[in-house]
């Protein structure tokens, strides 16, 4: 036990090495503006401005960022789980090149995507809409959230759906009484992590969202205070802290079930 503790010093010191930014964002965000550039280690000229700023200015855009967020889970869950059921579960025609096409979607970059999002966008007049954002962040989502669920629902023993069946139930029936309540665990982490990334996004939203106004997501409403002359430091990490509250909360209260629901299917019987 005694020769472990260099072991538990490093770790320590490693932790504090990651922990590091999330601490000088706060430390920032109760900095006067004045006392920013001293670069204190401590929030010496304590102020609470910084926040008075970001609720008289961001709530919109957290607004936005909230209805975006949910909209991608509700619509990534609505198509993920019936298509895994179906390559998992069903005799699917062409199932393997289904699953390979999921993986080469997975590497076409995010920029490509959302210059091809714009093109049909400014068609359809879907730019500058939340459904439009929320339909694009689910494009990044939907193809890991399959292939966890396939993963999850290949293990599931092949007699519950066959004593459904046995029952009268129909496929859709099976899906919806035996397999969902199954997979609960992958359905969190597949909710939990299609809300990051839309919760996260830059990209999109900067690409698809370009007329301003409060119909823009947090991630911009921070680049609000980036100009080319002069950047708001202060208000800029208040908002990080404030963007970081829900997801922080959403990790530690599905921290059980997303371990659970990476590693369904990973071992077989």
């Amino acid at each position: 036990m005694a020769r472990s503790w260099w072991k538990t010093a490093l770790a320590l010191a490693l932790t504090a090495v990651m922990l590091f930014p999330i601490y000088w964002m706060v430390n920032v965000s109760f900095t006067h503006r004045e006392s920013i550039r001293k670069s204190q280690l401590l929030p010496l000229d304590f102020t609470t401005d910084h926040y008075r700023v970001v609720f008289s200015q961001q709530l919109p855009y957290l607004t936005t960022s909230l209805l975006v967020g949910v909209g991608t889970v509700v619509l990534t869950l609505l198509v993920a789980a019936p298509a895994a059921y179906g390559l998992a579960k069903l005799p699917v025609p062409g199932g393997r090149v289904l699953s390979f096409v999921l993986i080469v979607g997975q590497m076409i970059p995010a920029v490509v995507m959302s210059l091809g999002f714009y093109a049909i966008y400014n068609r359809i007049g879907m730019l500058d809409t939340i459904p439009g954002l929320i339909l694009a962040d689910s494009t990044l989502a939907v193809p890991f959230a399959v292939m966890l669920f396939t993963a999850f629902m290949r293990g599931i023993p092949n007699e519950l759906i066959e004593a459904a069946e046995l029952d009268g139930a129909s496929y859709w029936r099976t899906f919806r009484a035996v397999m969902l309540p199954i997979s609960r665990n992958s359905a969190i982490t597949v909710a939990l992590f299609a809300f990051l990334w839309s919760w996260s996004d830059f990209l999109f939203a900067s690409t698809l969202d370009r007329e301003g106004g409060s119909l823009r997501p947090i991630t911009m409403g921070i680049y609000n205070y980036i100009g080319a002359q002069n950047q708001e430091w202060g208000p800029m990490m208040a908002t990080a802290v404030v963007a970081s509250i829900p997801t922080a909360l959403l990790l530690v209260l599905a921290q059980k079930y997303v371990a659970a629901g990476v590693t369904a299917g990973a071992v077989k019987d």
